[in-house]
């Protein structure tokens, strides 16, 4: 959004986002995810702390600082704080191993499967009001208990399976298999895709009575 109505006005914004869900490591999802604030935090806070220069031990806790940071650059409550943390804790054991690990596996499905489980168990934490209720979140995406007032039923409908499907395929699925033989801007699939999603993302919003900005909350 940022990057169009940019265009707009006639500024060129960087790319923020370069599909960050088809990751193979955590590493590589923050190489991808938020480019401008990881970019930032890099050159203003990891490389002034010592970055990597200053032996390992000092690079494990300049990377735990900056992703410390980066949970209260969002926002100051312990969700975000943990959102953080978790994050630099995976950043932590691959640079360790675990990287070199990834690196050599052949299933790089294993590695996918890896990195989905952590950032989706991370955004629990970022979405959820309290830590409270992301433990609870937690504890009921592990278990068959869906008791109390989270009803599975209330939150599961055709309309979402829909989302669902189409969240999937245009993650980064489809994206990446026509960028490399640069179909859509041959026949102008891409600008015709673009904009039935467009006008699909307007009528979803007109439809809602509410939606408030999402740094709101930050």
């Amino acid at each position: 959004m940022a990057i169009g109505l940019g265009k707009i006005f006639g500024f060129e914004f960087m790319e923020n986002f370069d599909l960050p869900y088809v990751s193979g490591s955590i590493t590589e999802f923050w190489r991808r995810w938020h480019i401008s604030l990881s970019t930032w935090f890099k050159e203003y806070l990891y490389i002034p702390l010592g970055g990597n220069r200053k032996g390992q031990v000092r690079t494990y806790i300049n990377l735990l600082i900056v992703f410390f940071t980066t949970g209260l650059w969002h926002g100051a409550s312990w969700n975000f704080i943990f959102w953080g943390a978790f994050h630099g804790f995976f950043m932590l054991i691959e640079r360790i191993k675990l990287k070199e690990w990834l690196d050599k596996n052949k299933f790089k499905i294993i590695n996918h499967i890896y990195t989905l489980g952590v950032v989706m168990i991370g955004w629990v934490f970022f979405r959820a009001n309290t830590f409270a209720d992301a433990l609870t979140y937690i504890k009921i995406m592990f278990s068959n208990n869906l008791s109390g007032n989270f009803e599975l039923s209330s939150i599961i409908n055709m309309k979402l399976y829909i989302v669902l499907i189409f969240a999937i395929i245009f993650s980064g699925l489809i994206q990446s298999i026509f960028k490399k033989k640069d179909i859509f801007k041959k026949n102008l699939l891409e600008p015709a895709v673009l904009t039935i999603l467009m006008v699909l993302c307007i009528m979803t919003l007109v439809s809602n009575t509410y939606n408030p900005f999402i740094y709101f909350r930050f």
